[in-house]
């Protein structure tokens, strides 16, 4: 069976990951996933200091096409070794994590329909579309909460990289989503539909042809 690929993009904060933990919930073991941020680049040779003054908003802050390696192994039933990026210190981790092929994978992230190779893999594409002031706030409680950043630093990323890079690359990626979807997860009825479509799939193993 070809695995379904749907690439789920939006914003900071707009609920791209609750969209995912929805799916997850209802479809469990046949669903892997593909996060962009597991693929920011490795900065070993930097202090966390040089670490944090990066601008992890933009494209080239992501080590995309060894994602986009991954996805085609993933594709071609190959078990892959995704990299494990760690928040705290702001680089990437000498561990791996193992991703098996399944019927359904999910790609996530900010980003993921900019690049036009990756894009090419999947076959639905989803835009999660939520307000900037929602998405800020969420963001705030995210990092502080769960990422031990002070509100300053928030705050001050969001506006020196967050915005600006979701005004030139986010928001424009837009316009190759097949669905959006205002405020993701929470959204029952497009979601509903999601899922019809991915029980289809898992029940039927229909192939899908790329674009």
């Amino acid at each position: 069976m070809k695995p379904l690929i749907i690439g789920i993009a939006g914003g900071t904060g707009s609920g791209k990951t609750t969209l995912v933990d929805r799916l997850k919930e209802q479809f469990g073991d046949d669903i892997s996933v593909l996060a962009h941020d597991s693929y920011y680049a490795a900065h070993h040779d930097l202090s966390l200091e040089e670490r944090q003054a990066l601008n992890y908003d933009h494209p080239a802050s992501f080590d995309t096409d060894r994602m986009i390696q991954d996805l085609e192994d993933l594709r071609a039933g190959k078990t892959i070794h995704c990299p494990v990026y760690d928040y705290a210190i702001q680089d990437r981790l000498e561990e791996t994590r193992e991703v098996a092929p399944n019927k359904v994978i999910l790609v996530e992230g900010i980003l993921v329909f900019d690049n036009k190779a990756l894009r090419d893999l999947m076959d639905i594409k989803l835009f999660v579309d939520t307000d900037a002031d929602v998405r800020i706030l969420r963001r705030i409680h995210r990092d502080v909460t769960q990422r031990g950043r002070s509100m300053d630093a928030v705050m001050e990323q969001y506006l020196s990289t967050v915005k600006p890079m979701h005004e030139q690359f986010v928001e424009p990626s837009k316009r190759y989503a097949d669905i959006i979807i205002p405020e993701g997860g929470k959204n029952t009825v497009a979601l509903m539909m999601i899922m019809q479509r991915i029980a289809y799939h898992i029940e039927h193993g229909d192939i899908v042809s790329h674009q």
